[in-house]
């Protein structure tokens, strides 16, 4: 079948290409801290650790409306996903911003990006054609 002269299956083969699948494992590697990200407690708490300081629970609570046990459910989440650690120094846990994982978001990004400018230089292709 042809659609303005191009072979349908050739478009259609966008979808099936192994590009497609490496987006898609970058993806769910990725998809747990996107998803911590998603909340603004948790993105706030994300702004205060930046500054490369690390910062007990007591720091992170203060100027919040949450409660040292909501902000510690937060900070959970972020650990979980590998955004932040936490180091024991004496009786508190501190907590420090895993840069690691922004890099491979940022990478991420940049091949997501790359995928859909090329998408669209092919859409612009097939239209103008």
């Amino acid at each position: 079948m042809t659609v303005a002269g191009h072979n349908k299956s050739k478009i259609l083969k966008i979808m099936s290409s192994k590009e497609h699948r490496k987006t898609t494992v970058k993806s769910l590697a990725r998809a747990p801290a996107f998803a911590a990200l998603g909340d603004k407690t948790r993105l706030s708490l994300v702004a205060e650790l930046s500054g490369g300081e690390s910062r007990s629970i007591t720091q992170l609570t203060e100027g919040h409306k949450l409660s040292r046990q909501a902000i510690t459910k937060h900070l959970l989440v972020l650990e979980d996903a590998g955004i932040v650690h936490s180091v024991q120094a004496g009786r508190q846990n501190l907590f420090q911003l895993n840069p690691k994982p922004f890099k491979e978001m940022k990478e991420y990004l940049a091949f997501v990006s790359e995928q859909w400018d090329d998408a669209l230089a092919r859409l612009k292709s097939f239209v103008e054609d």
